[in-house]
């Protein structure tokens, strides 16, 4: 659903599940979406994130990149389905921090995704 969200709103499609790998070419990191070449990523935390072995390696991997100069959007599922227009500015804004350009959103996401209570 984020990614149709973006996409619907006209911004760039994001590459999904990109892979970071060690110097070595061994895989260090996954990302849901992402703009490598800005190293903007968007994550979604589903309600997996909420087991007790999920949330801390996740929040380690977030430092470690945030460190390589990756800046993240995270995007729960609450956000996504009571407020996509908020998601939206969201990652509008962590685009402009990066530098990457962008156009006006369409509003053609609103006839899929639209706000519901969470």
């Amino acid at each position: 659903r984020v990614r149709l969200l973006l996409v619907l709103a006209g911004l760039p499609e994001p590459l999904i599940d990109h892979q970071i790998s060690h110097p070595d070419g061994s895989l260090q990191y996954r990302l849901d979406l992402s703009y490598p070449k800005v190293r903007l990523a968007i994550e979604y935390d589903g309600a997996h994130h909420d087991l007790i072995g999920q949330r801390g390696p996740d929040l380690v991997r977030r430092e470690d990149l945030e460190g390589q100069g990756w800046v993240f959007v995270v995007i729960v599922a609450t956000q996504l389905l009571a407020n996509p227009a908020g998601v939206l500015a969201r990652v509008v804004a962590a685009m402009g921090r990066c530098g990457m350009p962008v156009a006006p959103l369409r509003e053609e996401w609103r006839r899929h995704l639209t706000s519901r209570p969470a």
